[in-house]
């Protein structure tokens, strides 16, 4: 009786009725919700930290600033002919 319980045609049953119980802009934050709710729950069961420390999307994407070229040493001109020595 409950061998087929969870079939593609039930699942797809769920999403849809989900859909329109929801709405899809309210399905993004309720699945943010239920995320988070389980990290809580993991961390209070194991311990961990309750939020991962996570680098925000805006400093991972600035490019590193650029490094100055380095100069080339002078070089000693004689002082006779202008040429440049060694």
């Amino acid at each position: 009786m409950g061998a087929n319980i969870i079939s593609p045609t039930h699942l797809l049953l769920v999403v849809v009725v989900l859909l329109l119980v929801f709405g899809t802009k309210k399905l993004p934050e309720l699945g943010r919700g239920i995320g988070s709710a389980m990290r809580e729950f993991k961390g209070g069961v194991t311990g961990a930290p309750e939020t991962p420390q996570v680098q925000p999307v805006s400093a991972m994407t600035q490019p590193e600033p650029a490094q100055p070229a380095p100069e080339a040493p002078p070089v000693a001109v004689s002082a006779v002919d202008g040429a440049p020595r060694g």
